[in-house]
């Protein structure tokens, strides 16, 4: 009798143990799944076939490779496209099972908001040798079996998990996107308040993603690293000469963060890059892991894969990124309707909820992930009584130089305080060089603690 209750208590704390693993266990992906890639499924996961009524079309590729000078302007692959409808309040409700809850919200709390939902087109693809290291990772990446889900095993130049079985592996796609490994860009991270007044912080910013090369068969060849930022302030004259450097690592390591201050002519080091710590002069606006959508270790939440579903998110955003003045594209309460284009496509859905004993200022995160790209699209965050805080949106387009669609621009509704962020903003700015990793303009050393005071003292 003893010994049968003995065999019931360890399993019971088996359960939990396994519980608490959670979403990180995960079962293997079979070679007859695996096989799948680059027929039933596209090279990189996605469903290859159109739903059933075919609002969702074929995947046949997505936007071809093509020569493009970074400095003329982008054309619009679809300007001819008219939308097909309108989302607005008085038809929300008919479309709640295709929007977010945040989207919701702002549809039903913003006057005037809309959404324009135009004809789908899958534009995204990936070169061939993405798609072959893709198939390759299927059955040998790995993540930690701790609990963590930090990057155990995979190759580079590749999405980690293009099955996915757990919320983490999903989550690792986005974080490990490919969109070249290096580019130089320009922008500006607009500050918006409800009357249009705005404060514009222009920064110059180099990324590099050492893992992203083909070269790179496992996270020791990137020397553990997934991204490093250099960043200089221009403008406004109050922070220029301000430089941030950052490098986020696969293992779990927590990000090292380096800033000088050309006021003190100093180099310091910053005491906490991640999770939920403010990002310096962002006015309590966007946490560390919110650049970009989400970035960062996965180890203070429960993820889990909730599953797919057909949503209304943006794509194709050639008019929205096109040049012109920041009052244009940025209003009172929300980016310029008229710009924003909509299509329906599906998206793996995920949710992140604080590990008990751990903390996070977003007790619940609900992420939405575009299955043709792994993008991040719409993030919403959850407060600890479950109350919607933070609403994030992103945008997309394919960027022909290199083969494969790239997500730069990003949105971040804070309703506590009824202000939004608008990141990475290139309107005003000079064209982003999305090939200067692949093509040798970007200097490694500018990634190194010492050159910080160099850069800001030019």
């Amino acid at each position: 009798m003893r010994s049968s209750i003995f065999r019931l208590r360890l399993s019971g704390l088996l359960a939990v143990a396994l519980a608490a693993i959670g979403g990180n266990a995960a079962a293997a992906v079979t070679d007859q799944e695996a096989a799948k890639l680059g027929k039933e499924l596209t090279p990189v996961g996605a469903e290859r076939a159109a739903n059933k009524d075919g609002s969702i079309p074929e995947w046949k590729g997505g936007t071809p490779k093509a020569k493009y000078n970074f400095n003329d302007p982008r054309p619009d692959l679809f300007a001819s496209d008219k939308p097909l409808f309108a989302i607005d309040a008085s038809n929300v409700d008919k479309y709640k099972d295709k929007l977010s809850a945040g989207q919701i919200e702002l549809l039903k709390t913003r006057k005037g908001y809309r959404m324009d939902v135009y004809p789908t087109r899958r534009s995204c693809g990936y070169p061939d040798a993405i798609g072959e290291r893709t198939k390759q990772n299927a059955t040998q990446a790995k993540l930690t079996t701790d609990g963590n889900a930090y990057l155990a095993q995979a190759v580079g130049g590749a999405f980690p998990f293009p099955i996915p079985k757990t919320g983490a592996e999903a989550v690792w796609n986005h974080r490990l996107r490919w969109q070249g490994v290096g580019r130089h860009e320009y922008y500006q991270t607009n500050f918006i308040n409800p009357d249009g007044s705005y404060y514009g912080l222009a920064q110059d910013q180099l990324t590099v993603n050492p893992f992203s090369s083909t070269k790179a068969n496992s996270p020791a060849d990137a020397s553990d690293s997934q991204m490093k930022i250099f960043n200089v302030a221009v403008s406004p004259p109050a922070r220029t000469g301000e430089v941030i450097l950052a490098h986020y690592f696969l293992s779990g390591k927590t990000a090292d963060a380096w800033m000088y201050f050309p006021g003190q002519r100093r180099v310091r080091r910053l005491p906490a890059f991640d999770y939920d710590n403010p990002i310096p002069g962002y006015e309590n606006l966007e946490t560390a892991d919110q650049y970009p959508m989400f970035a960062g270790n996965l180890d203070r939440y429960d993820w889990k894969l909730i599953g797919k579903q057909e949503m209304y998110i943006p794509y194709n955003n050639f008019k929205f990124v096109a040049k012109r003045k920041i009052p244009e594209v940025y209003l009172g309460l929300y980016p310029n309707r008229d710009l924003m284009r909509y299509e329906l496509h599906r998206v793996w859905k995920v949710e992140a909820t604080v590990k008990q004993g751990m903390r996070h200022m977003f007790a619940k995160r609900t992420f939405y992930l575009d299955e043709d790209t792994w993008m991040l699209m719409e993030a919403d965050q959850y407060d600890a009584q479950g109350k919607l805080w933070r609403i994030m949106e992103a945008t997309i387009y394919p960027a022909v130089e290199l083969g494969a669609c790239v997500s730069q621009e990003f949105m971040s509704w804070d309703l506590n305080v009824n202000r939004y962020m608008a990141e990475n903003s290139t309107q005003e700015a000079k064209p982003t060089d999305w090939l200067a990793g692949d093509e040798g303009r970007i200097d490694m050393k500018k990634f190194e603690p010492d050159e910080l005071r160099r850069a800001g003292e030019r």
